[in-house]
């Protein structure tokens, strides 16, 4: 995609937006509660701005909203892009581009995800240390040398000053957080028990669809990132008489996050 269209994008929403936000935030499937706590929002669908794909996951509304939460300016995606719906990568990813134009300087992202650590259930909240990358790199191709480097480092993707503030707010609130490797996977076949096992034997704790792609383009665009995954389903049962439905992830999701909102808030505040 040419400059000219993240410009065009980020024209459009910075002469719709009531005021500059220096947090982004990306909720993903079953997550998108949090958004309907964001006061004084303004709604624009993403089918109305330039250059925008569509929304077609279940549990992804769609919308690109800008307001407060907890009183800091916000802007929210509700719903994200995925590989799996034929999209590229730059599609993928370009949200993240056009949110570093509009002022962005910190990123939340959010998933559900399945658990392939022994020790996680469903329902858990995983606060993400680091990835696994398994899905193309968007960053392939002439570098776009207004966001960043052509070689950006990923030894600190997911801030380390977040993750220990997340961590002490979680013990505040009395709510219990893991923390682990997210591993990004194309999807959207839910991975056989054997995949499973090979990844948490690689070092995985938890396995989706999404968000790697958002990070790496975050970090080459220099905006700081903090990721949590919640646990919809058990993938660490490797010979164990059980199925994966998409239903039930959405709702494993809706039913934790509340608990992952409050850490959200908190944090968010925090940095202002």
């Amino acid at each position: 995609m040419e400059m000219k269209m993240y410009r065009e994008s980020a024209d459009f929403l910075q002469k719709k937006l009531p005021f500059r936000a220096k947090i982004g935030i990306i909720l993903g499937s079953g997550l998108g509660a949090l958004a309907d706590k964001i006061e004084e929002a303004t709604i624009i669908p993403y089918s109305e701005i330039p250059h925008f794909a569509h929304s077609t996951a279940i549990g992804h509304k769609g919308n690109f909203i800008c307001g407060k939460l907890a009183n800091i300016p916000v802007i929210a995606m509700q719903g994200r892009f995925h590989y799996y719906e034929g999209y590229s990568m730059e599609q993928v990813t370009f949200p993240v581009r056009v949110m570093k134009l509009i002022g962005v300087e910190t990123l939340f992202v959010s998933n559900a995800a399945g658990g392939i650590n022994n020790n996680f259930r469903v329902g858990d909240l995983m606060i993400i240390r680091d990835h696994i990358n398994n899905l193309p790199n968007p960053l392939i191709g002439p570098n776009k040398e207004e966001f960043g480097v052509r070689f950006p480092d990923m030894t600190r993707a997911y801030d380390r000053a977040l993750i220990a503030s997340a961590e002490r707010i979680a013990q505040e609130e009395n709510i219990e957080v893991k923390k682990g490797v997210y591993v990004g996977l194309t999807g959207p076949s839910y991975e056989t028990p054997a995949e499973y096992r090979f990844y948490q034997l690689g070092g995985g704790d938890a396995i989706g669809m999404s968000t790697v792609p958002e990070v790496l383009v975050a970090r080459h665009a220099g905006i700081r990132v903090f990721g949590m995954s919640v646990i919809t389903n058990e993938g660490w049962h490797f010979e164990g008489d059980y199925t994966n439905d998409a239903q039930e992830v959405i709702d494993a999701a809706n039913k934790a996050s509340e608990r992952m909102g409050k850490i959200f808030t908190r944090l968010i505040q925090e940095i202002i």
